[in-house]
């Protein structure tokens, strides 16, 4: 019987291990992520043959080494995450649920067919069904799961795996296994069932909750981008007629000049001369960048803090290709933009100024905005950047700004310091 154990637990180790390799994105080579594992999973033997050899008449040495195990188990995951954060916690205490799900099935084909043999290959088998259906059926989602931000700091989902596994081993484990209470094993697998289940639902809500989010800022981006296209569209009829109007009169403008130079009039040739830079000046169509999507949305929200008296001193080199989704970084630059004008659009008309200093090519991109802020900023403790404070429903756009830095394994900067807010994001591809 300690010999099923044995090998049941030793199981459970390695697939633990392979989990949270698969589902966790690590900080660490492969080779160095391997090593790693490989001395955690050596730790959890050796403590195995202590429980299970030389103090196997200990309920209490049972007990705390059982502790120590999972302390160590979900250390070790949280050491090789490349982001040591509630998500990569919950997947690893996701990850001892599974296994135990995996090693509930040798003592249930044990009991069933009185053969080791038997227990141990179906053990086995129960592993590698229960991997290859999550990494095949939800990987995708798992993995969207640890790239998303999730908004808050969400604990309570860590409860989920807590309360099962508790769950699990109060009935299957400790006090009593299996194998002194057979009466157990429907309760189990009705368990086991419901947990699958829930993880599968939670996983989906979490998913598609998320895509709303980006859905909505998507669907904000673009109706920015449709408002820029007809404004500048408008801007550019506009200046036509006014040009095909100047075109018209310089015949006349010409004539005038001619008569003006016979007098030696100069002074009023300057007048004239200047009058028509002037006219050419008022129809020029500003261009921020050569990007198409990103001038539209700079443009939009130029004209927005043009209408509300904001100057914006701007820096700006993004070329036409970029190495980045134009759509996200134009949503990107939107949210912070107007995060800016929100901040300034009630100062005095002389504190109404943001600077932005842009830059994108192909080794870095730079977002640095600075504006003038007099309210208090409150700073998410989890994410170090600005929290909203007008309740539900408002800070999607840090969310979204989060995201889209996290994605290119960027980094965020951002401090207020005597009444001057500035926010730095700095990504080297």
């Amino acid at each position: 019987m300690v010999y099923v154990k044995n090998i049941s637990y030793l199981l459970s180790h390695i697939f633990f291990l392979v989990f949270i390799c698969l589902f966790i994105p690590h900080r660490f080579s492969k080779r160095k992520t391997f090593h790693v594992c490989f001395l955690s999973c050596m730790l959890m033997i050796l403590m195995d043959y202590f429980k299970l050899y030389l103090f196997a008449d200990s309920p209490v040495f049972y007990f705390f080494t059982t502790i120590t195990q999972i302390t160590i188990t979900q250390l070790t995951g949280l050491f090789i995450s490349e982001k040591r954060t509630i998500k990569a916690l919950f997947i690893g205490l996701s990850a001892s649920n599974y296994v135990l799900v995996g090693t509930i099935f040798a003592p249930i084909l044990y009991l069933s067919t009185g053969s080791i043999c038997l227990a141990l290959i179906g053990n086995l088998l129960a592993h590698l069904t229960i991997l290859a259906a999550l990494y095949f059926r939800i990987g995708n989602v798992v993995t969207r799961f640890c790239e998303r931000d999730l908004g808050k700091n969400k604990w309570e989902l860590c409860l989920i795996p807590v309360f099962f596994y508790c769950s699990f081993s109060s009935i299957a484990f400790f006090p009593h296994t299996l194998y002194e209470h057979p009466e157990n094993i429907l309760v189990s697998i009705f368990l086991m069932i419901t947990m699958l289940v829930s993880y599968v639902v939670v996983l989906r809500y979490i998913d598609s909750e998320t895509k709303q989010v980006e859905e909505y800022w998507k669907n904000v981006m673009f109706e920015s981008y449709i408002k820029g296209l007809e404004s500048q569209n408008y801007l550019v009829r506009q200046s036509e007629r006014n040009l095909k109007i100047l075109r018209h009169d310089m015949r006349h403008y010409s004539m005038t000049i001619d008569s003006l130079l016979n007098q030696k009039e100069y002074e009023e040739i300057r007048n004239i001369t200047g009058h028509i830079h002037e006219v050419v000046d008022e129809n020029k169509i500003t261009r921020y960048c050569e990007n198409l999507v990103i001038n539209t949305v700079l443009m939009t929200m130029a004209e927005r803090a043009q209408s509300l008296q904001i100057t914006i001193h701007s820096d700006i080199a993004i070329p036409h290709q970029i190495p980045v989704n134009e759509y996200e970084f134009a949503m990107v630059l939107a949210n912070l933009l107007e995060n800016a004008i929100h901040s300034v659009e009630n100062l005095e008309v002389e504190k109404r100024e943001i600077h932005a200093k842009l830059r994108c090519t192909a080794e870095h991109l730079l977002i640095d905005l600075e504006n003038e802020c007099t309210q208090e900023v409150c700073f998410d403790s989890a994410t170090g950047l600005p929290k909203s404070q007008k309740g539900k429903g408002h800070g999607l756009g840090m969310q979204s700004v989060q995201a889209f830095c996290d994605k290119l394994n960027g980094t965020i900067t951002c401090y207020c310091e005597n009444n001057r807010f500035r926010i730095i994001m700095f990504v080297k591809f």
